[in-house]
């Protein structure tokens, strides 16, 4: 059995301290970012109810919407919409429904 090259052995023990030291860093490197994570980041059962309520609104389409929207100088009301609805065929009313 031939022994390997004294300088062949460095190489492959230095290659070896490498990856190890790479593989090291990187896992520090995710315990800290996963630290920093958990100080900016909070679970939803961690909320306190005036927290979670601050998470969505409520847009009110309902009775106070009467008047209806404007686009560009047309004034869009319920009664025109509807108007426009019932003129399609069912298959296209049924893509606008769904869309």
């Amino acid at each position: 059995m031939i022994a390997p090259n004294r300088t062949e052995w460095q190489i492959r023990c230095a290659f070896n301290a490498f990856c190890k030291r790479v593989l090291k860093n990187v896992a520090i490197d995710i315990y800290k970012e996963r630290k920093r994570q958990r100080s900016k980041e909070k679970t939803f059962s961690d909320l306190t109810p005036y927290e979670a309520n601050q998470l969505y609104s409520v847009d009110n389409y309902g009775e106070g919407n009467k008047d209806g929207f404007q686009i560009v100088d047309k004034k869009i009301t319920t009664k025109l919409l509807a108007e426009a609805m019932h003129s399609l065929s069912e298959e296209k009313r049924n893509l606008v429904l769904l869309y």
